[in-house]
């Protein structure tokens, strides 16, 4: 029987070497700290969720040409996938995950209040690289904070609980920004998305700074400069298991990223002026979904192990894409998109989750989540173009049948070579 020695004072008796050997809690987390980072994780992809469709929108209205408006998005996608592995690096080596995270919002609030206020060219440029560049750094520090309130009970049904308020803060965030806009104007979505930054400092304030590990890279002695960042690439590059695993995340989001647009795509042709609300459902059940699992999906993780819910991830996506393929009814392609929200609470619960398993002994965490970030980046651009070439050329059918085949060679990757991660239960 294992016991849990986090919930009393560590035993003085014991020598500093066994007091040091592994990562041990003198209390539990305190439930402010838990609140703390339930509502940061919320508001945060409230924010977030401002920065999606809404930005094409609002410079529409403004009379920009799609030309601009694509080089805008376009640069700021670049900037966020070139940023994955340095800014993963730095907060490895940065003592302060929570000044990290602190700066972030501030930056991406005076970017959205900026983008609002003077949409120009050059303005929006710039606040656009600003946002892209915040983003990496916040999205990584975010499971940083969680690995150092956590990682020694329970960090797997941690992180479902995280993707749970995730899915919670964007499908909210979705509707009230959807109506600012119709009911207000275009321009009320960011000022709204600029706002809600302050009660995400407040959430993160009441995360109280003793009561997160030493996660970063500074905290165990590492020296931010370049033969370090060589070195944990070196290292990661040494791991077998993390490289077959960032085959498998980079093959997942290959077959992933094309099909939805390429869905709402042919939900316009066939259903007209129907197809708004229709994309618009096959975008809100997902993450219903998503809320509704991600937290079963880290209990089950915690229990069973990480590659059975890859699997499923998997095998989801691959009966999606099947579905897409074969069926023709409009109000079926929503409903096969209950699929999706099954595929995102599993990858978006064990990709931080196997990270943390496969850096547990060596570190460089978020160095590695740089990487691994920077491979989803790359599988979903190529997705979307090599997809769209085909739907030209071949038919959108064609394009479903070869994302699908994508998907099921990804899981057979995961069957024949990755194996489960989970550790023992008296590290987990």
């Amino acid at each position: 029987m294992n016991v849990d020695v986090t919930q009393r004072p560590i035993d003085l008796k014991k020598t500093e070497s066994q007091r040091t050997s592994k990562t041990i809690r003198l209390w539990p987390i305190s439930e402010r700290s838990s609140r703390g980072l339930d509502w940061l994780v919320f508001f945060v992809a409230d924010i977030q969720t401002g920065f999606g469709p809404f930005v094409a929108v609002f410079l529409t209205t403004h009379k920009w040409t799609q030309v601009d408006i694509g080089l805008v998005l376009t640069v700021s996608g670049l900037v966020s996938l070139a940023g994955q592995v340095p800014f993963g690096a730095l907060i490895d080596a940065i003592r302060s995950i929570r000044s990290a995270a602190v700066i972030s919002l501030i930056t991406i609030g005076a970017s959205a209040f900026v983008f609002a206020a003077w949409p120009i060219f050059p303005v929006v440029l710039v606040s656009r690289v600003f946002h892209a560049a915040a983003s990496c750094v916040l999205s990584l520090a975010l499971v940083s904070i969680t690995l150092g309130l956590f990682r020694d009970r329970g960090m797997s049904e941690r992180l479902g609980r995280n993707a749970a308020f995730a899915s919670a803060g964007t499908g909210i965030a979705a509707a009230v920004m959807g109506a600012c806009g119709y009911y207000l104007s275009s321009r009320a979505v960011f000022f709204l998305a600029a706002a809600l930054v302050l009660p995400a400092l407040f959430a993160l304030s009441r995360i109280k700074v003793d009561e997160i590990g030493q996660t970063s890279g500074a905290s165990r002695g590492i020296v931010a400069h370049p033969e370090s960042l060589a070195a944990g690439l070196a290292e990661i590059i040494r791991n077998r298991t993390l490289i077959v695993f960032a085959i498998c995340v980079v093959m997942f989001h290959l077959a992933n990223a094309a099909m939805l647009p390429l869905a709402a795509s042919m939900l316009t042709l066939r259903s007209g002026e129907g197809a708004t609300i229709m994309v618009a459902a096959a975008i809100v059940v997902p993450q219903f979904i998503v809320m509704l699992l991600s937290p079963w999906v880290g209990r089950t993780a915690h229990g069973f192990g990480r590659r059975p819910l890859l699997m499923l991830g998997f095998g989801a996506l691959v009966l999606r894409g099947i579905l897409f393929a074969a069926i023709s009814e409009p109000y079926l392609l929503v409903v096969a998109q209950i699929l999706d929200g099954v595929s995102a609470a599993a990858l978006g619960v064990l990709v931080p989750l196997t990270i943390v398993d496969l850096t547990r002994e060596h570190g460089h965490f978020n160095l590695t989540q740089g990487v691994v970030g920077c491979g989803m980046g790359i599988g979903a651009a190529i997705s979307t173009t090599l997809a769209g070439y085909v739907a030209d050329h071949f038919g959108s059918h064609s394009a479903f049948d070869m994302l699908s085949v994508l998907a099921a060679a990804g899981f057979v990757i995961v069957v024949l070579a990755m194996p489960e991660t989970k550790p023992r239960p008296e590290t987990e």
